[in-house]
């Protein structure tokens, strides 16, 4: 899973394999900007010509040439390799001939270093051809992740935020958890959450939902008719998939729906909505400690014929600078060697005790994220997601001390 530290996202600390590699493979073949590929297959070329030529004897080791196409075509291009192979049986015809009293390799020989240039240049053409489908498949892999995980602004809606994903599956770049903030007129809405199962089925569930989020978010003034917007779509998700046929029609999403109102509402200023679908509630993160939030937990998203009255909305107040945690359960069920969960409120309330600036959304997030790879020594069990967030500095206590600050 590999973006940078940003507002919204941090550095993952196991790089994922695949496209990745070739990416890297490529920046180590660079300095100052130019490919340095043709530099080992050339001096392998020079170093068996040398070392042949000054040989006497029956000592020959000019038909080692033959790996010089070989090693090109590991690491230059089609042309590259096929100008090494070119050059290997020019090299070859020149060394053998040097001395023509002495024992020569012959015709042979020359077939084999000719044959082997022909086949690498063939390979190569093979490698770069995956390379580039790699590429191609990286760019669309990161589309949807853009698309399910878009990216940030700092500030965005007035609040602080930090973000990570990971996934268990060092193959893919995108999974079924999700996080955003949708700013609108009747406050700043943020939704985490995670939908059951893996692979491109519970990507779309994904997508599907944060759509939904995203206009109702902005367009709804009450958080219920948000809460219940989202349970209609995956009802309608749910039928949809289940008409087509595929066995991932009963899927589900458990997810917290947070709302920070809007300025207007003075009475709020320390104040937050919550809605939670089955989820884990959200840790207070803050200078008094850590508390979780006492919000009732309701069905997970696609219940609601088994509970038709929905969740309800809880109004929690909060402490100065408390930062609310939410974690999918990629850390609440990371296991270590003994088979013990990571238990998340406890390692934060250490962390914090120890450094009251870990209370700053960036920051806790990357301690959670640590300590939750540390605690499975790497090895995730499923995806992970990790969001902080909290009110931009100066929102709330400024104006009730008179003054105004702009969103």
């Amino acid at each position: 899973m590999s973006p940078a530290t940003t507002g919204h996202a941090l550095p993952e600390p196991y790089p994922t394999a695949g496209p990745g590699d070739v990416l890297e493979r490529q920046t180590l073949l660079r300095v100052r900007g130019r490919s340095v590929a043709w530099v080992p297959p050339l001096l392998l070329l020079v170093a068996i010509a040398v070392t042949d030529y000054n040989t006497t004897g029956e000592f020959r080791i000019i038909s080692w040439i033959v790996l010089v196409p070989g090693i090109a075509a590991a690491l230059c291009g089609v042309w590259g390799t096929a100008v090494f192979a070119v050059l290997s049986m020019g090299t070859y015809t020149v060394v053998d001939s040097a001395w023509p009293h002495q024992f020569q390799a012959g015709l042979p020989d020359f077939i084999l270093v000719a044959l082997g240039g022909i086949l690498a240049t063939l390979a190569c053409a093979v490698r770069v051809r995956g390379e580039r489908r790699a590429l191609h498949m990286r760019d669309v892999t990161d589309t949807v992740r853009r698309t399910v995980l878009r990216p940030l602004p700092p500030g965005w809606g007035g609040l602080e935020h930090a973000g990570v994903y990971l996934t268990a599956d060092a193959q893919a770049r995108v999974g079924g958890d999700f996080y955003d903030i949708q700013p609108g007129p009747h406050g700043t809405r943020v939704f985490v959450g995670d939908v059951q199962g893996k692979g491109l089925g519970s990507v779309e569930t994904a997508a599907v939902l944060l759509g939904t989020f995203r206009e109702a978010g902005f367009h709804e003034a009450d958080l219920a008719v948000v809460a219940e917007r989202l349970e209609a779509r995956m009802v309608r998700h749910r039928a949809y998939t289940t008409a087509l046929g595929r066995a991932d029609g009963d899927r589900f999403a458990t997810a917290v729906l947070l709302a920070f109102p809007a300025d207007a509402d003075a009475d709020a200023d320390d104040a937050v909505d919550a809605v939670v679908f089955g989820h884990e509630p959200p840790l207070a993160v803050g200078p008094s400690g850590v508390r979780r939030l006492p919000v009732a937990g309701g069905l997970p998203l696609g219940y609601r014929d088994l509970a038709p009255e929905g969740p309800p909305v809880r109004r929690v107040r909060l402490d100065a600078d408390e930062t609310l945690l939410v974690v999918t359960d990629g850390v609440t069920e990371a296991r270590d060697r003994e088979g013990r969960f990571f238990k998340v409120a406890e390692e934060v309330r250490q962390a914090v005790a120890a450094d009251p600036r870990l209370m700053a959304p960036r920051r806790l997030v990357k301690a959670v994220r640590d300590g939750t790879l540390r605690h499975c020594r790497g090895h995730l069990a499923d995806d992970t997601t990790v969001f902080a967030v909290r009110r931009g500095r100066g929102t709330g206590v400024e104006r009730r001390e008179g003054g105004r600050s702009p969103r």
